[in-house]
Parts: structure tokens; C-alpha cells; sequence
């Protein structure tokens, strides 16, 4: 994880905020009128004591009366509807941050993702974005009332008295600024380790929940609860420690309210034993004085609860922030598939070289199959033809033109790709397919059903095509999700096929009707086939081995 400064996270966040400038600035407005609103009711109630003890008051009675109904009236209106537009704001712009996440997510799919914990990166489009929302309902329309209203107030304490005006700005000062910088600081990076935890815990609950069935097998449950129980209590002792920071902060914002309550008391006590100052302005200062801080105290709150949201906004920036392997080509060519070549083609993970002067012609229309041992490159092939990962030496072609010229889309619409694992979603068999060509009419969709050896199958079920295949395909035996896979292929109809061991999960029969499909029905196609069995490869028009990330 990137490691940015409070500033410089807040800066980033508070740029999002552009679009809806209009309505922060409205709600900030109102902001300041409710608070004014409140402050007056208070105010208004100590000329109402003056005028009742018999001193000079600048209102009757009965106008205090009137102007305090009126402002609880208005009070309660500009409060609603400064809450309302803040939550407005917080919720329109997590929507828009959660739709760039995605965005950013899908510019770093798949190079980038592959083995990324996958609960950790589900804590941080939920948990983590939805903390944001402290952050743009809490924070920012509240600095800028408390802000405006510490400018106000000390005005008009100081208008009063200078010195009691300063007393004023000091507290302000103090309670809004000091105190929540002094507990952000003592709160160091426990909320940075906190949020990193959590993402870790999703991820091992996730993990263990998908590896139920052979944690029971093998009886590994008592050590795996045990493993959970130690990373819970470490979360939650960082919780405790963030809980005691935060009782903190209202212990010394409390303490420093009535040690500047007590100032102003003396001070104003003092000025008026001295006869700079009447009775009248004593009471009007400290009920101001007195009744002023809860814009600030907002203020002060954010040193304990502020740290938690930003660490979560570091966590979603490093996403947004995070470069991808291979960017969208937009201003390259659109090709028609007419062959394929990689020549000299060198690819390494880190150290480790999976490919090392690989050439290899492909055909237009011809079935080209590719063997090897385990890790000898043959999947990263066709990755790298996918442009899921940018070559470090050679280059690859379609159509003779290299790949990282072709717009993106145009080399999408050219290939398709299905590997040993098909990820389907929690929806019906109908709409798995058709992720593959989401405009297909449902007669589309049978007949790749029936090329992939699945339509059989899929009207045997209560519910046909309408069927929900469950969370991650669950209720579907590894063959059956395969074959979904195969037939989205044929869907999507591509003139590139490439395949990775399309029928690994598949008994003899169903891998013969779906290889009759692919020479019979589809002859034009033009096919990359990587399998381990020889059964397979025999439809093949030519076959190639690699050995060591070089074509032999």
C-alpha cells in the first residue's frame, strides 16, 4: 500500500467533490444559518434574563419570545436541509467513486488481480468506500461551518470586548484545531493497520468458506478457527486502542471547553469589577461564549474518527491510482483476422522467464495445438495474445500488425478465450451465456449450447434456461461449467479461438461432440489448442511442443 499524507489524501478527496461544489456550497450555507439560529436562541434568552432582572436590554421581553420561535423554527429547517444535501453529497459521490473503482478494477484486470486476496479487495469496495462517507457527510461541509462560525462568534464576543473576543478565537483555536492534530498524531497508524487487517480478515473468512469441504476432510477446523480467533483479537485489540483514542479526545475537548469556559468568566468578572465592561455584555459574552462550541466540537471528534476514513481513502486511492499492465488501446487500428504470429516472443514473471525466443505461425482456418508440461508456458501464450500482458521482447501479429497497435476492442471482437476455469455468475444459465454477446436472442444462445454438449443437460433441469447456477457456478459440477464456458465461445462467435484445456472436465463422449463442432461445424474458425490429452490434439491440423518456453 502507498503511503500518502493526511493532506494529500484529503486534497485527493475532496477534489471529487467538484461536481456537486454547488450543493457543498449551499449546504455549508445553510450550515452557518442553523448554527446562528441556535447560537441566537441562547443569546436571546439572556437579554429575556435582563430584561426580567431590571438591566438594560436591547430587547423586550416580548420580542425575545418572538424572535426565539421563529429561530427554533428556521433552526430546525436549516438543519434538516443541511443534512439532507450533506447526505445527498456523500451518497451521490460514493456511487461515483464505487463507479471508478470498478472502472480502475477492470483497467487492472486480469494481470494485475491475479492473486490479489479477493476478500480484501471486496472489504475495500464496501466497507472501506462506505467509510468515506464520515468523510464528505461529517467532515468537509462541517470544517468549513465551523470555520465560518469561530469568525462569526468571536466578532461578536469581541464586539462586546476585544480581550473576551480573543478569549474566544483562542478556544476556537484550541478545540478545533490543536486538540484534533494532538490526538491524530497519538493515534499514529493504528487506523492504517486496522483497515489493512480487516481487508486480511475478509480475505481468510472468504478463503475458508470456499475451502469448508477440505478443512473437513482433513480435519484442519480446530487450526483454522484457531487462526481466526488470533486475527479477530488482534483486530480487535487495534479497535480497543482506536475506542481509548476516541474517549481521549472527548475527555481533553471536554477539559479545554470549560477550562476557556472558566477564562471567559474571570475574565469578563474581572473587567466588570473594573467597570470596562456592564453586566449586560458579562452574561451576553459568556452565554455566547458558553453556547458557541458545538461547531468547533465536531471539529475535535475528527481527531480520533478522521484517521479510520482516511485510511480507508488511502486504501480505495491506491486502486485508482494503480497502473495498469496493459492500457485500453483506443487510437490504434480495427483488423480482420487473417492469421496470427509471435516471433521471438520473451515473457518473464518477475525472475522467473516463462518464455524465451518463442515463434510460432498460426493459420487462418487451421486448428494449431500446443503441448507441454506443467509451467512451460503454453497458457501464458495465449494470454499474452490476449494482451492481458505486454511482451519484454518480440512481439506478436494478427493480421500483420502487432498487437499493441489494435484497439482494444477491435482484438476482443477477434478472439475468444476460454480457460480451464470458467468463473459464471449468480444468475440464470441463460444469462452466463450471453455475457459472451449480451444482444443474442434466446435461439442464439441454444444453439452454442448445443455445439458446447450442454443444451441437453440445461432442459433436463425444473427451470431450463432460467435456471440460477449459484454463487460461483457452486451448484454445477466442474464439467457443466465448462461446457458454459465452450458455449459462450461459440457465442461470441470470433474468428480466433483459444483454448486451454477446453475439456479437461469432460467425460469422452461430450469432448467428441464438442471437437466435431469445432472441425465440423466451424471450420473456418481458426483454433489455438492447448490440452494434455492426445485424444484432443488428434483433430489438430498441426502440432507444436514447448519445452522451456521455446517452440520444438
Amino acid at each position: 500500500m502507498k503511503k500518502r499524507g493526511s493532506i494529500s489524501i484529503m486534497m485527493r478527496m475532496i477534489k471529487l467533490v467538484k461536481p456537486l461544489a454547488g450543493f457543498m456550497c449551499l449546504a455549508v450555507f445553510l450550515g452557518v444559518c442553523g448554527f446562528l439560529c441556535a447560537e441566537f436562541i441562547a443569546i436571546m434568552g439572556g437579554y429575556a434574563m435582563l430584561d426580567i432582572l431590571g438591566f438594560d436590554s436591547a430587547f423586550a421581553l416580548g420580542t425575545v419570545f418572538t424572535a426565539v420561535i421563529l429561530l427554533a423554527v428556521f433552526r430546525a429547517a436549516f438543519r434538516c436541509t443541511e443534512q439532507y444535501l450533506n447526505h445527498y453529497i456523500a451518497f451521490t459521490l460514493l456511487a461515483l467513486i464505487r463507479d471508478r473503482v470498478f472502472k480502475a478494477l477492470r483497467r487492472l484486470c486480469p494481470a494485475k488481480l491475479e492473486g490479489r486476496d479477493k476478500g480484501d479487495l471486496i472489504s475495500v469496495i464496501t466497507s472501506d468506500i462506505e467509510l468515506l462517507e464520515v468523510f464528505y457527510a461529517h467532515t468537509v461541509s462541517p470544517v468549513c461551518i465551523a470555520v465560518i462560525m469561530s469568525v462569526i462568534m468571536a466578532v461578536f464576543i469581541g464586539l462586546q470586548n476585544v480581550v473576551l473576543g480573543l478569549v474566544a478565537a483562542a478556544a476556537y483555536i484550541c478545540v478545533g484545531v490543536i486538540v484534533p492534530v494532538v490526538i491524530f498524531k497519538i493515534s499514529g497508524t493504528t487506523a492504517d493497520e486496522f483497515r489493512a487487517g480487516s481487508g486480511q480478515l475478509s480475505a481468510f473468512v472468504l478463503e475458508n468458506l470456499r475451502g469448508l469441504d477440505e478443512t473437513i476432510q482433513f480435519g484442519a477446523g480446530e487450526k483454522r478457527i484457531d487462526e481466526l480467533k488470533t486475527r479477530a483479537d488482534d483486530l480487535a485489540v487495534k479497535q480497543e486502542k482506536m475506542s481509548k483514542n476516541t474517549g481521549l479526545n472527548a475527555a481533553i475537548t471536554n477539559s479545554v471547553i470549560l477550562i476557556f469556559d472558566l477564562v471567559m468568566l474571570f475574565a469578563a468578572l474581572t473587567m466588570y469589577n473594573a467597570g470596562i465592561i456592564d453586566f449586560g455584555q458579562v452574561v451576553i459574552s459568556i452565554i455566547a461564549m458558553m453556547s458557541s462550541f458545538g461547531p468547533v466540537v465536531a471539529l475535535a471528534n475528527l481527531g480520533s474518527v478522521l484517521q479510520n476514513t482516511l485510511a480507508a481513502g488511502n486504501r480505495v486511492l491506491d486502486i485508482l491510482d494503480e497502473t495498469p499492465v496493459t492500457d485500453e488501446i483506443t487510437d490504434g487500428k480495427d483488423v480482420t483476422f487473417e492469421g496470427a504470429e509471435a516471433k521471438n516472443v520473451t515473457f518473464a514473471y518477475g525472475d522467473e522467464t516463462i518464455l524465451d525466443n518463442f515463434t510460432l505461425g498460426i493459420e487462418k482456418g487451421k486448428i494449431t495445438g500446443i503441448v507441454g508440461k506443467s509451467g512451460s508456458g503454453k497458457s501464458t501464450f495465449l494470454k499474452l495474445l490476449m494482451r492481458f500482458w505486454e511482451t519484454n521482447g518480440g512481439e506478436i501479429e494478427i493480421s500483420g500488425t502487432n498487437i499493441n497497435g489494435i484497439n482494444t476492442s477491435s482484438l476482443r471482437g477477434c478472439e475468444s478465450f476460454v480457460t480451464q476455469y470458467t468463473q459464471l455468475f449468480h444468475e440464470t444459465i441463460e444469462y452466463n451465456v450471453k455475457i459472451a454477446k449480451l444482444d443474442a436472442t434466446h435461439d442464439e444462445v441454444v444453439e452454442a449450447c448445443k455445439k458446447a454438449s450442454v443444451h441437453d443437460f440445461i432442459i433436463t433441469l425444473p427451470d431450463g434456461y432460467d435456471t440460477q447456477v449459484g454463487e460461483l457456478g457452486d451448484t454445477l459440477s466442474g464439467g457443466e461449467r465448462q461446457r458454459i464456458g465452450l458455449a459462450r465461445a461459440f457465442l461470441h462467435d470470433a474468428p480466433l479461438m483459444l483454448l486451454d484445456e477446453p475439456t479437461s472436465n469432460l467425460d469422452s463422449l461430450n469432448e467428441a461432440v464438442i471437437l466435431r463442432s469445432l472441425v465440423d461445424k466451424d471450420s473456418d474458425k481458426t483454433v489455438v489448442l492447448v490440452s494434455h490429452r492426445p485424444s484432443t490434439m488428434r483433430i489438430c491440423d498441426t502440432c507444436r511442443s514447448v519445452e522451456n518456453g521455446r517452440m520444438s
